[in-house]
Parts: structure tokens; C-alpha cells; sequence
């Protein structure tokens, strides 16, 4: 099962929108945001809290990408869910 949905993020001022995709397997799902045309799946760890799953290579190919935008996503995420 898959539903897709807008992802309205706050960071540095702005409000950005980012296409997201809720993708479901067993008992389990993860995000998939696509930031800035890069895929970022985001699941829960152990404590609940939201993680980002990107390649290195994806990072250093998408400059936009930064760690505290990554850190905006999750915590919308978390209010979210």
C-alpha cells in the first residue's frame, strides 16, 4: 500500500513543501520524502524517534541537502505521527 501526500517542512525561515509517500510492508512502513528530487526514507529506530536512510553518494550529490534540514523533516514527521 502506498499513499502519497505534501509534506509542509518550516526550515530557515520558509515553509517548503515536499512530495511524500507512505510505503507499508508487514507490520512496519517507512517515509519516503523526495527532497530536492534526492529519495529519503525516514523510519523509526528503537526509541521511536525518526531517522533519515540516504546515501552518502546522495548527499554529496544534492548540495540542498543538509543535516538540519533533515532534523526539520523528522520533527514534522514526529508532530505528524
Amino acid at each position: 500500500m502506498q499513499d502519497e501526500f505534501i509534506l509542509p517542512v518550516d526550515f530557515d525561515g520558509k515553509t517548503l513543501e515536499f512530495p511524500a509517500k507512505l510505503i507499508t510492508y508487514g507490520y512496519s512502513y517507512k517515509i519516503e520524502v523526495d527532497v530536492f528530487d534526492t529519495k529519503v526514507q525516514f523510519e523509526t529506530d528503537e526509541e521511536r524517534n525518526w531517522r533519515a536512510m540516504i546515501t552518502y553518494d546522495d548527499v554529496q550529490l544534492n548540495k540542498k541537502l543538509n543535516s538540519e534540514m533533515l532534523k526539520a523533516i523528522a520533527l514534522k514527521l514526529e508532530a505528524l505521527l
